[in-house]
């Protein structure tokens, strides 16, 4: 098959194309691509040109295809047809209507705060969307918004990325949990040495048992037990409510588990800096249409995790949260 150099020839001859097939006269086919009638003889001389065929013969009053015009024709529309397609799905996204599936970047806790507001908003704004929550290290992020394996990352940012935009959520801090009716909590608190004496269960990634509450300790010449560490952190407030360790956990965590594991929250003893949970998204998606409207969402649904966390506190009724 001889090769052809599309640089070399003018899309808008396959437009023309297009026209005389539909119209059947240079004339027609002029005013339906608002061009004049010499434009349009010169544009069919050329597909002559190019297709080595007459392509359109005037019988009667009409411009009548070829044979070779029958045979190209159906090839050349349905390319016409995907290029219009895809034009138009880059310019214009309709949630109502898209089917489209975003996957975010997300952890065990933020898909637990913000999987489910967030699908209930689509399933009232964009019924058909679907959303896939996919696992990531920092240090491979950027790689993977840049590629486009996922739209946007929410967690913890504390150093912007190469090629990356970066926006604040919401705030985010600690507070201890323990079983309903522990023996160490006295009016839903916890004194600083009987919490240091007791024993603890700790979430961390790392292969280690030192987290943020140890290295606050560490600042006193404190030291606590730690039994059990776990990379899991929704796997906590389940063992604490079967035994007696107790353990820090973020906040909304810590409201949403609360009644159906029968815990208790109470105020750690000892000081923990909040920490700003982000939405990283690569500067190549900054004004997708569809990337926008997602991240839009995701901020529509953080502006209520506050209320509705203050909200659930008051249902709960805990002693000693604010």
């Amino acid at each position: 098959m001889k090769s052809i150099d599309l640089a070399a020839i003018d899309l808008n001859l396959l437009v023309a194309f297009e026209a005389m097939l539909e119209q059947q006269s240079v004339t027609l086919a002029a005013e339906q691509l608002q061009i004049g009638q010499p434009a349009m003889s010169a544009a069919l001389n050329r597909l002559r040109r190019l297709f080595e065929d007459e392509l359109f013969v005037r019988l009667g009053r009409q411009m009548q295809p070829t044979l070779k015009a029958q045979t190209i024709a159906p090839g050349l529309l349905t390319a016409l047809q995907q290029i219009r397609q895809t034009i138009a799905s880059s310019q214009t996204f309709h949630p109502a209507t898209s089917d489209r599936t975003f996957a975010l970047g997300s952890s065990d806790y933020t898909s637990f705060v913000l999987a489910p507001p967030l699908l209930e908003f689509s399933q009232q704004t964009a019924p058909l969307l679907n959303f896939r929550l996919v696992g990531f290290e920092k240090d491979s992020v950027g790689t993977l918004l840049e590629q486009g394996a996922i739209e946007v990352a929410v967690g913890v940012f504390p150093h912007l990325l190469r090629q990356t935009q970066c926006e604040p959520l919401f705030e985010e801090r600690f507070v201890g949990i323990a079983r309903q009716g522990h023996p160490a909590l006295k009016q839903g608190a916890m004194s600083l040495e009987t919490y240091v004496n007791h024993s603890h269960a700790l979430a961390t990634l790392r292969r280690d048992s030192v987290g943020a509450i140890d290295r606050a300790l560490g600042k006193q010449s404190l030291e606590r037990r730690i039994t059990l560490t776990t990379p899991h952190m929704l796997v906590l407030p389940f063992v604490i409510a079967s035994s007696d360790l107790v353990a820090a956990v973020p906040y909304r965590v810590a409201l949403r588990l609360a009644s159906s594991c029968q815990l208790t929250i109470f105020e750690l003893p000892v000081e923990t800096r909040p920490w700003m949970v982000s939405m990283l998204w690569s500067t190549l998606s900054g004004h997708d249409e569809a990337a926008c409207w997602l991240r839009d969402a995701i901020k529509t649904v953080c502006s209520l995790l506050e209320p509705a966390a203050k909200a659930q506190l008051s249902r709960h009724r805990t002693v000693g949260l604010p």
